[in-house]
């Protein structure tokens, strides 16, 4: 996973002819192109990349060679964990740091700055009575951050006494439908009808699709060595999944039932949003209660099944094409929708060729397999590949932090299975009998 390495040591050489100036190519980064600024690019979970330009060193010298620290020592995971997230404003992020390495060596740094977001949290002031009613319709208002649009602009005292519908009227009704049609309403998705070709088990369970069995080429033989060796995956039974990622409302009717725990309402304010700030523990609980309320036998998928699905049939590098297109994952270089505050609506992006929406971007999302450095020796009929006592778990799919080399199918990463993380979150599955 050299894309999501952090860069520990620089091993430099220098060259004193001016003339001698290779430009580096990003190598660890898919979204990039050649940087012509001779620097060295390496991602980490979170899409923060460390670039150091030539001209750094003096007229004359440049950087040929980086050395990084040996993959999958504990130093490096923690070092990965805190670079992405030392620029978080939010106050989970550092708890779930501080879980996992209460003595790190950033463990006084997070504590500085959880002890920040706190205080700010503590200062912010209460809303507006005004403001609350206008939202009567809803249990508490919805948190600026969920906002969809920008504030409008400021109007002079002069205008804001003109009364609405007068406004109205200046704008052509032409305009006025071309805006309304440029921006449908969304479907509720927890509350919509399941399709023609859903299955849903019970009233609270997730909308799920059967998959058909078949064969595909798993993996990528690009700069990520845990992506290969590209292998044949023969999948040979039948199988269902979540037609979408598991959203806030349904983790919250498993937290009311008593059987799931209750989260942060800072992650999971919007109900139709992916719920997150999970751990695999945590996901392991959810599919337990599914399947005593369903009589199903829910769990996770493996990663073979989710990589299957994801793909939708296609081997290319996204399921729509080899390159990237604006406006079909929910990523920072995606296109809109985006926001930086939080991923959007389960649906809101187009959906695969097997009909399963937001694969690529939202949230990673937890699989059932135990995190292997490389595809050797792994199973090739589409089962869990696990291990005893395992405690790092693989997550798919990329978030709407990540950048768009994220997004590819075969994109995969690791996590602890005890750790929550702010844009991890999971969908369902289950065998068909």
């Amino acid at each position: 996973m050299w894309r999501r390495l952090v860069p520990v040591c620089l091993l430099v050489s220098f060259s004193l002819s001016p003339a001698i100036r290779p430009t580096l190519p990003v190598t660890h980064d898919r979204s990039a192109p050649a940087n012509t600024l001779h620097a060295v690019s390496v991602r980490t979970h979170n899409s923060y990349a460390r670039a150091i330009p030539a001209a750094h060193f003096g007229h004359g010298f440049a950087v040929t060679r980086v050395g990084l620290m040996p993959k999958d020592t504990s130093e490096e995971y923690e070092i990965t964990f805190w670079n992405s997230i030392k620029d978080s404003q939010y106050a989970s992020d550092y708890e779930a740091y501080l879980k996992a390495y209460p003595n790190g060596r950033f463990a006084p740094l997070a504590q500085a700055r959880l002890a920040r977001l706190r205080a700010a949290a503590s200062k912010a002031p209460a809303a507006p009575a005004a403001h609350e009613a206008s939202g009567a319709a809803s249990a508490t208002p919805a948190p600026a951050a969920q906002a969809k649009t920008p504030p409008p602009a400021a109007v002079p005292p002069a205008t804001q006494t003109k009364p609405a519908s007068a406004a109205a009227a200046a704008v052509p009704a032409a305009v006025q439908a071309a805006v309304q049609a440029a921006a449908p309403a969304k479907t509720h998705v927890v509350a919509a009808k399941p399709g023609l070709h859903d299955i849903q088990d019970c009233p609270a369970c997730p909308l799920l699709i059967a998959v058909t069995p078949g064969n595909f080429m798993m993996g990528n033989e690009t700069d990520d060595p845990s992506e290969k060796p590209v292998h044949r995956v023969a999948i040979g039974h039948g199988y269902a999944l979540a037609k979408y990622s598991v959203t806030v409302a349904q983790w919250n009717a498993c937290a009311n039932a008593g059987a799931c725990p209750h989260l942060s309402s800072d992650s999971n304010a919007a109900p139709n949003a992916p719920v997150r700030d999970l751990s695999w523990d945590d996901a392991q609980q959810y599919v337990k209660w599914l399947s005593r309320i369903s009589g199903k036998p829910y769990r996770l998928p493996t990663e073979a099944e989710w990589e299957y699905a994801a793909r939708g049939g296609t081997a290319t590098r996204y399921w729509w094409g080899n390159e990237m297109r604006k406006g079909t994952a929910n990523c920072k270089d995606c296109g809109p929708p985006w926001r930086v505050e939080a991923p959007d609506d389960v649906g809101s992006f187009t959906a695969n060729p097997y009909g399963f929406y937001d694969m690529a971007g939202g949230v990673w999302e937890w699989v059932s397999d135990c995190w292997h450095n490389s595809y050797k020796n792994a199973p090739d009929d589409g089962r869990s590949w696990d291990e005893p006592n395992c405690q790092t778990r693989v997550i798919r799919g990329g978030s709407w932090r990540d950048g768009a080399g994220y997004m590819l199918s075969a994109t995969r990463f690791k996590y602890d299975s005890s750790v929550r993380y702010n844009a991890n979150g999971f969908r369902v599955a289950r065998d068909m009998q």
